[in-house]
């Protein structure tokens, strides 16, 4: 199936802060992607669907299997479209990890899978506050935006590590999870957007809680299943995903809400929800209160 309805053509796109980038509020979260339960076609089919419904940022990693393989392959004939994000500090072989050499190596290699000559955005993915304060990393992808590289320097991440990066006044872009079970990012949002950093809204469905009678096994999605029990939302007739994805995607300050799909009638319906607009402000306050009451000790979800 290809979006061509009407219906969905034309996600709004937003300043992704003050980069000089503009995003379609609604990112491909390209995870899915990189596993052996999808065919290269079937990624390809999917990719166009992606670009075809307006959506004009994909965000891959180093991690996520054959994702980046794939996207390289998929968007060639079309990477003026489209915007590649992706992230970095690990798995270059023979280089030690989070080290200033693991990201100099790590941005070369992803140039070479992603087939491009330069980076939208390259993200260093989670490392530890340590990390962060040492430099060597952070200058290293500064210097790889310098050479032309990496068109904006990114940090994805949660917490105190996520609060340095807003402050260090080095990347122009962070990642951060945003959804109804992870709201703890939104009181750092603001001072992002007041310093001109563009964020990305990540798990903006928060694993989905709602699919589930009974708690889930897997330890991430047992953790959403728990906040989604404990704050007791109502969600006044909109489908759950909808609600969800609309709450992310219109948060203040927030440039693009990233949604990870391996089926194009689920990002259809992702595509018709962004396009619905933003919540009432009286019901979006009310979740915002639920979590104020049930969930202040939760931390943001890497």
């Amino acid at each position: 199936m290809r979006l061509t309805s009407s219906r969905v053509i034309g996600v709004e796109q937003r300043p992704l802060g003050e980069t000089g980038l503009n995003v379609s509020v609604l990112g491909f979260g390209a995870g899915r992607i990189g596993g052996p339960d999808i065919s290269d076609q079937a990624v390809d089919r999917l990719v166009g669907a992606v670009l075809d419904a307006g959506i004009n940022l994909i965000d891959t990693a180093r991690s996520y299997g054959l994702s980046e393989e794939r996207l390289g392959r998929a968007v060639a004939p079309r990477r003026h479209q489209v915007l590649l994000s992706t992230k970095v500090g690990y798995g270059v072989p023979e280089v030690p990890d989070w080290t200033g050499p693991c990201i100099t190596a790590g941005v070369d290699a992803a140039l070479g899978r992603l087939r491009t000559d330069h980076l939208d955005l390259v993200h260093l993915h989670s490392c530890g506050l340590y990390i962060l304060e040492r430099r060597d990393v952070v200058d290293a992808l500064v210097r790889a935006v310098a050479a032309g590289k990496v068109r904006v320097a990114a940090y994805a991440g949660e917490g105190m590590e996520l609060i340095w990066a807003i402050r260090s006044g080095a990347f122009g872009a962070v990642q951060c999870s945003v959804s109804l079970v992870d709201q703890q990012a939104l009181e750092l949002v603001p001072e992002a957007s007041a310093r001109g950093i563009g964020v990305l809204a990540k798990r903006a469905l928060g694993n989905a809680p709602w699919r589930f009678e009974a708690r889930p096994p897997e330890g991430d999605v047992a953790e959403a299943w728990d906040r989604f029990g404990a704050l007791a939302l109502d969600r006044r007739d909109i489908a759950w995903p909808a609600l969800f994805l609309r709450f992310a995607a219109f948060a203040p300050g927030v440039s693009s809400a990233l949604v990870g799909t391996a089926d194009v009638e689920h990002l259809a319906e992702a595509v018709t929800a962004v396009n619905q607009g933003p919540l009432e402000e009286e019901h979006v306050a009310t979740m915002r209160a639920a979590f104020k009451r049930a969930g202040r000790a939760w931390s943001g979800r890497i």
